[in-house]
């Protein structure tokens, strides 16, 4: 997309996509949802290079492995509004059979679902397993994984941030949704992380932050300085400064939304400041 109206219009149509979502079962996870919707919807549509039609195997494109499942409202949209499978299949997120389970499953064969990702922690171990397959088969596309900061008070993770910096997997870019929220409370509380980026430079990584993390210019130019910064020999960590709840007012900044649907009158709300543009499914 050259211009960027159309990238605003799919923010907005993917907030609303979101609340109605997780208002409609009164289950889901619309707090991290909305502050991620930025990100996914440039990272579908700006950059990374994707076919089509999606291929489980995924050579010679670009792949993405969402880390942090429970954010799975905004994955949904976003490949919806791709194209994956249809828009009114969001209508089903969280029912009984429905492809659309609160996390994601690729059991029932969801175009653009790559791993299950209910259990935290998992997604950079599988997707540096992807990252070394591609270098194997000489294909040169990057593999983008999504992890939620509170996540990375995970074990797993520092397993697989070890082992991609031993091995130089330099086609891998890691993104940390860096709000500063998880399920309990603020992260400083519940687990202080400290210094994330000393963190991934001690493990052999190159770091670079976004601060506008809800900014699509900022992340575009963000993830364009990351994709430079692949085939160095090192990782990229990108540090997304986001705001939980981005764009709905009263979500904004707190945990409470963490995992909590909005009543009728929160979705009027909601709704009322992000004006439909895309279409309801």
């Amino acid at each position: 997309m050259s211009s960027k109206q159309p990238l605003n219009d799919l923010v907005v149509q993917v907030r609303r996509d979101i609340v109605r979502m997780v208002h409609k079962v009164n289950s889901g996870h619309p707090g991290g949802s909305l502050g991620c919707t930025e990100f996914l919807v440039a990272l579908y549509n700006e950059i990374m290079e994707v076919k089509e039609e999606f291929e489980m195997d995924g050579i010679g494109e670009d792949l993405f492995f969402l880390s942090n499942g429970h954010i799975s409202p905004v994955f949904y949209s976003v490949l919806a509004r791709k194209g994956y499978f249809p828009v009114e299949e969001l209508g089903t997120f969280r029912l009984i059979n429905s492809r659309l389970q609160g996390h994601p499953t690729t059991h029932e064969g969801l175009p653009g679902v790559r791993i299950a990702s209910g259990s935290l922690g998992q997604g950079m171990s599988v997707a540096l397993g992807a990252a070394q397959a591609k270098k194997l088969n000489k294909d040169t596309h990057l593999v983008y994984t999504l992890h939620g900061d509170g996540e990375l008070q995970e074990g797993q993770n520092w397993e697989a941030i070890m082992y991609a910096g031993a091995k130089k997997v330099d086609n891998l870019i890691s993104t940390i949704d860096y709000n500063g929220q998880q399920i309990d409370g603020s992260t400083k509380e519940v687990l202080d992380m400290g210094d994330l980026r000393a963190k991934f430079e001690a493990f052999g990584w190159d770091v670079l932050d976004i601060e506008k993390g809800n900014d699509l210019d900022a992340i575009i130019s963000g993830m364009s300085e990351a994709k430079a910064k692949t085939g160095k020999g090192k990782p990229v960590c990108v540090l997304l400064h986001t705001v939980m709840g981005h764009g709905v007012d009263f979500m904004m900044g707190t945990h409470e939304w963490h995992g909590k649907a909005p009543n009728d009158e929160q979705l009027a709300s909601a709704l009322a400041q992000n004006a439909e543009t895309l279409g309801d499914y």
